[in-house]
Order: structure tokens, then sequence, then C-alpha cells
């Protein structure tokens, strides 16, 4: 909160002016003010603010008070206190609209001209069916098995697509950290990866198990390093094939001719599915649980009533003791 008062409608003020809590420096009311103006910057989180809620909206509130020594805990003067606060509502409307699916990528290089990248998700390991594009972002529950296609469009007919990485993260970068590795030098590094059988050597095909990063993010993009390789060249990086870490760091540098260089292709985003159908079947199996525990507490101290009750009406009969008369 940013509140400026005129000094003047403090008439007679003397002494200091302080937020509820003035043991933070930063909430010092001092350093903030001008000749002609007091002005205060509260945070909603500190400097004593206090937090009130009712049926439509979330209130902040803290005071600016007049002392005579900022340390003071107590007064047993007349203060001048100007309450503030500032109120949210709990509900409001939010709305944002970007682009989900990811475009094509197409690349120009020599000796291999214009070529296309396109990186898309199926609906089973037969991958005969696109999801539509109009559907993203797509939504899944932990351990589902995703399919996904990565193909490359070329007017030559003798090369061949390679894979050599997949990571996954929960922004549209590959830059971004943390990520997660599926796939590391051709080689699948995730334990529930499946490469499946392409159609042709333009294809890469692959499946996984669906995961959620930790934490508050709730989407992931996998982002894929691809090369277009001459079919068939056993000097091409297409041609090795799955090489551990140490192999790779000594390749030889690519021939332009028969390799291109390594391009980056995502896809995404893939959320998982809203948990209030969960949240309310939880919610809902909690609050039977409960009640059939009330339940069972009112019928023991109904029981526990109804003995109390029988045991203080129950008749006794004592004998009485004889007498001469």
């Amino acid at each position: 909160m940013t509140v400026e008062i005129d000094k003047s409608s403090f008439r007679g003020l003397v002494g200091h002016l302080r937020l509820n809590d003035p043991s933070n420096v930063a909430c010092s009311l001092e350093r903030q003010q001008n000749g002609t103006h007091i002005i205060a910057v509260v945070p909603l989180s500190g400097c004593g603010t206090e937090i009130e809620d009712d049926d439509e909206n979330l209130i902040f509130k803290n005071a600016i008070t007049s002392v005579d020594d900022v340390n003071d805990v107590i007064t047993r003067k007349h203060l001048v206190e100007v309450d503030i606060y500032c109120q949210y509502p709990k509900t409001s409307n939010v709305t944002l609209s970007y682009n989900m699916h990811r475009c094509n990528v197409t690349v120009e290089e020599k000796g291999f001209g214009t070529f296309t990248y396109q990186f898309e998700f199926f609906h089973s390991r037969r991958f005969t069916s696109m999801i539509d594009p109009r559907s993203y972002p797509l939504e899944y529950d932990v351990g589902d098995r995703i399919y996904m296609d990565i193909e490359a469009s070329s007017s030559l007919n003798n090369t061949e697509l390679f894979v050599e990485s997949c990571r996954a993260a929960p922004y549209d970068n590959p830059s971004y950290r943390p990520t997660y590795s599926i796939i590391e030098h051709g080689c699948p590094v995730d334990r529930t990866v499946e490469v499946h059988s392409p159609r042709h050597e333009k294809h890469f095909q692959f499946s996984m198990e669906i995961f959620k990063f930790i934490g508050l993010h709730d989407q992931v993009y996998i982002s894929c390093s691809v090369i277009l390789c001459e079919a068939g060249n056993p000097n091409t990086r297409c041609s090795k094939g799955c090489i551990n870490s140490t192999q790779s760091r000594h390749q030889r540098k690519r021939e332009a001719v028969v390799q291109t260089a390594r391009h980056y292709i995502s896809q995404g985003p893939l959320r998982l599915r809203r948990s209030s159908e969960i949240t309310a079947t939880s919610l809902n199996l909690n609050l039977v649980f409960i009640a059939g525990c009330l339940l069972t507490a009112v019928a023991m101290i109904c029981a526990v009533a109804i003995y109390k009750v029988k045991s203080t009406t129950r008749v006794k009969y004592e004998l009485l003791p004889s007498t001469e008369d």
C-alpha cells in the first residue's frame, strides 16, 4: 500500500510517526515524507500489517500513529492515529490469450536446401491419429503415456532424421533450469521411454509416461535437439546412434555436406488435469468419514446417557432395621 497524507490535516502534530511495527528500519516513516505530505509505503506482509476477510474481500490494515518515541510500546497520552487499509476482491475475472501449439521449424542450410521439422503428439502407439493443435494445452493424469512424433520434411530423398537429445522443462525454453533429461546423446535416459518403429527414416516416434515438476509448476514443455543427415553415410552423427558422453566429446567436426547443424524443436504445454474433481472426491470422502465418526460419537454419547438414566431411575430396595416397637 502507498499512502500520501497532507500534513495540514494533522493540526498540532508533535512527536514521531510510526506504523504498527516500528522494529524494521524499512518501515520508518521519517524518511518517507516531504515538506507537505506524509508518505507511507506499507508492505502487505510486513510492518505490522494485519489481514482480515469478509464474504467478498481480503482487507489489509495498518495505522499511522504519532508517538513521543518510535520504540515506545505503550502510551498514556491521546494519540493521533490514522487507520489505513487496502482491500482486494476474493473473486475476479482474469483473461489471458496466447498461442499454445508450437509452430513447425523451417531451416535452410547449404547442401540440404530448405527443410521443416514438425513435432506432434498422437493419441496412441499406432501414430495414425494426431492430436488436434486446437486442443492445446493437452491435459493428462500423472502416469499416462504420451506418444510423440518428430518428422523432417525435405525435398531431398536421401536424408534421415536423428534425435540427439530431448529434455522437459516447465517453460518453452531449453536453457531454463531445472530441466529433466529424456534422451541424451541418442540414448533414452528416462526409464519409461519407448522408441517405436517409424514409418520411414524422416520420422522419430517415441513415448513415455507423463510426470509433473515438483513445486508450483503445472505444465511441461518438451524440447529436442535434432539433426538431418545424408542417409547411409557412416561418417554422420545419425549413423552413430546412441553413444556415451565420452565418445560424443571426440566426434569429428561435422561435414556440412553430409549432415546439418543441430536444431531445436519443442512442443507443449502438457498439463495435469484440473485437480478440482480429485479434490472434491477426496473432500467428499473426508466428509463421509467425519460424518461417520460424528454419528458414532453421538451414538456412544446417547448410549451412555441412556445407561445413566436407567441407572438413576432403577428402584433400589434396602432392608429396614427391625425395632422393638
